[in-house]
């Protein structure tokens, strides 16, 4: 007697409640950092870069948090490496590999008011953040729908502070004062606006059984070359962890 089998399911929706920082330097890099406290790959935190001749590195302190990012989003190399920030009520402390950031916060504006007015389970529907999308692209220049790599996205944002001022240093070299985010980073469908600032999100990611692996070079922290050495083995990680995922949304 045969036995009946599970097709699997043809897609799942992942969801990551957190924070996101945009800033740009003086020196033209310009840095985006993601602050989760809830993801399918637990509480983490990671940071894109995009330095001032285009190249973009993506940050991240997990091979699967790596592969996931860098099948969503596009980077020209990915390096495996502790990423730690701390919050206060006016301040964030960043620390990822060869960069150390500090950013000073304002007070909310009445846009971030606004935002933080909607219930956070309205707003992180996607069919809310579809409506939101053309508000955002006229206040903030920025999209809050949108698709890359075979995925959809949606970006619930919730609140949303500025930034007033930034430290930051890279390889030791200190970036320059705070910029604003221009030119704009390339990095996926979305930007961050222009204006530096903190945005409290809710993002949603719809990820097939199937896709790409990442076109990317991966690099861990404990290298000895110390360089971007090429990502043997991306691809069956991606697999593994997609399958993982998916499992994971079937069971929701």
């Amino acid at each position: 007697m045969s036995r009946l089998v599970q097709p699997p399911a043809r897609h799942a929706r992942l969801r990551f409640d957190g924070w996101i920082a945009g800033v740009g330097t003086a020196s033209g890099t310009r840095v985006v950092v993601g602050h989760w406290a809830r993801s399918p790959f637990g509480p983490f935190s990671d940071v894109m870069l995009e330095r001032p001749d285009g190249h973009r590195l993506l940050l991240a302190p997990t091979q699967h948090a790596a592969d996931f990012i860098a099948e969503t989003y596009t980077f020209d190399s990915v390096r495996v490496t502790p990423v730690r920030v701390g919050l206060t009520a006016g301040s964030w402390t960043v620390s990822a590999g060869s960069l150390d950031l500090r950013l000073t916060l304002g007070r909310r504006s009445v846009l971030g008011f606004l935002l933080s007015a909607v219930p956070g389970p309205i707003a992180a529907r996607p069919a809310w953040t579809a409506v939101t999308d053309p508000l955002a692209r006229l206040l903030l220049d920025v999209r809050t729908h949108g698709s890359g790599g075979g995925r959809s996205e949606w970006y619930g944002v919730r609140d949303l502070r500025p930034i007033t001022a930034a430290a930051a240093t890279y390889k030791g070299r200190d970036l320059g004062p705070l910029a604003p985010v221009e030119p704009p980073v390339r990095f996926g469908f979305g930007s961050t606006p222009r204006t530096p600032c903190v945005v409290r999100i809710t993002t949603t990611v719809e990820v097939s059984g199937g896709g790409p692996a990442p076109r990317t070079r991966t690099s861990h922290s404990g290298d000895r070359a110390g360089g971007e050495a090429p990502g043997a083995g991306i691809r069956s990680r991606a697999r593994r962890w997609r399958s993982r995922l998916l499992a994971q949304g079937r069971r929701r």
